[in-house]
């Protein structure tokens, strides 16, 4: 049993919940699973390995996961939830393509300093924070600066500046 297994399996234990089959399955899935996914894509992930699982147990599976500290919820303005996995892993920002929806993890040292000097400066104690940064990715402004110059040779230079 991994680490993993086993804080979920106490969590539920604690719960006063059984550990089942269609549990454990969406917990391996969902650590293998190292993309951002929301309820509904683990649920397509689940059902192509168990047909039978439904869609409000892997939910519910979400939810204890998050109560166990496995996953976390996180919102990037798709009017989603999406989760990642928490145990075990470092702090960090997203930056999101408003584009194609690239989502690009990032830390920095220097704005988690800055973070804690704002803090202390305003006395407030930071308990989680997060950071998603929404633009275009540098594909995305590739892709628009090519089919503007495939569009007209004049458009170009004046799209050029605008995208960089």
């Amino acid at each position: 049993m991994t680490e993993e297994q086993e804080v979920f399996l106490k969590h539920i234990q604690k719960k006063g919940l059984k550990r089942t089959a269609q549990r454990d399955l969406i917990l391996d899935v969902f650590l293998r699973t190292e993309a951002h996914l929301s309820n509904e894509d683990l649920y397509r992930l689940v059902k192509e390995e168990d047909p039978s699982v439904g869609q409000t147990t892997v939910y519910r599976t979400l939810k204890l996961l998050t109560e166990a500290g496995l996953a976390r919820e996180v919102r990037f303005g798709d009017n989603r939830t999406h989760y990642e996995h928490n145990y075990k892993h470092q702090h960090h920002d997203h930056m999101i393509c408003s584009e194609c929806g690239k989502i690009i993890e990032f830390y920095s040292a220097e704005l988690e300093a800055l973070q804690d000097a704002m803090a202390a400066q305003h006395r407030f104690e930071v308990t989680q924070h997060l950071l998603r940064i929404i633009g275009v990715c540098a594909d995305c402004r590739r892709a628009k600066k090519q089919n503007l110059s495939q569009q007209s040779p004049s458009l170009t230079k004046a799209a050029s500046r605008s995208i960089n």
